[in-house]
């Protein structure tokens, strides 16, 4: 059994309309993190949302050697974790009840309190216990991420998919949050993050795919990938990458779109 993420001429769309168009991924292997990365509006959610199932999809795309596309919903939803951009406002649960809830989801048959205790260690895990008892509602958007983040690695998923899971954080949650990712990855999970952060994305992953007007651009590892070629022909911008001890981007202006 290939213990890795096969995604082979992937697309995906919304009704009639494609986003993502024949989309090939390197491997991804177990105890990797993979970010997809692209400018607004490049398919990145798409394809994560494609990847989890909740978008129809064709091509090819085998999880440890199974088919995620002929898998049913509950045998999917015990392999992939998703964690979306942002969670409904008006749900009434507890912080703690919403993980609980994404639990039976995925473990229906489990005895309540095995999936109480295990819901409140994950909290623990993202320092998420304080706010077990509050209402999602009524958390901040760096909350309501940490507690998606909490519903998405509960039932402790094989394959873990994060839509911009740091984009409402502060520069500390944001380090806890990536940290415990690369832990999660780690521990033998594979995980695909959407950042839009290239310099933490060249930090925390081992693999970036760009993607651009909904088909791969490139792939490889961070210092392959994120060129001043690639900045110029994907984000269209004038930029400097130097390559030390970290990443670092430095744009100097913006590429000038001549008319046709």
């Amino acid at each position: 059994m290939s213990s890795a993420l096969t995604v082979n001429a992937l697309s995906a769309g919304y009704g009639r309309r494609p986003v993502v168009s024949g989309v090939t991924l390197p491997p991804l292997a177990a105890g990797t993190v993979t970010v997809l990365a692209g400018p607004n509006g490049a398919g990145k959610s798409t394809l994560l949302r494609a990847i989890a199932g909740f978008l129809p999809a064709s091509g090819t795309l085998r999880l440890d050697g199974r088919d995620l596309l002929a898998m049913k919903p509950a045998a999917r939803a015990r392999a992939v974790g998703f964690m979306p951009q942002a969670l409904p406002g008006d749900i009434g649960l507890t912080v703690l009840d919403s993980v609980i809830t994404a639990l039976k989801v995925s473990q229906p048959e489990s005895p309540v309190g095995v999936v109480r205790e295990r819901a409140a260690g994950t909290l623990g895990r993202l320092g998420m216990l304080p706010l077990a008892l509050e209402r999602l509602g009524r958390l901040s958007g760096g909350q309501k991420q940490l507690a998606g983040l909490a519903q998405a690695i509960a039932a402790d998923p094989r394959l873990l998919l994060l839509d911009e899971p740091v984009s409402a954080l502060d520069l500390r949650h944001q380090f806890h949050v990536m940290r415990t990712i690369r832990a999660l990855a780690g521990e033998g999970r594979i995980v695909v993050a959407v950042l839009h952060d290239l310099e933490m994305a060249a930090r925390w992953a081992d693999t970036i795919a760009v993607m651009r007007d909904g088909e791969l651009f490139s792939a490889g590892s961070p210092r392959d990938v994120v060129t001043p070629a690639m900045l110029r022909q994907v984000y269209r911008v004038e930029a400097g990458v130097a390559a030390g001890e970290a990443l670092r981007i430095a744009i100097h202006d913006i590429v000038q779109e001549t008319m046709p």
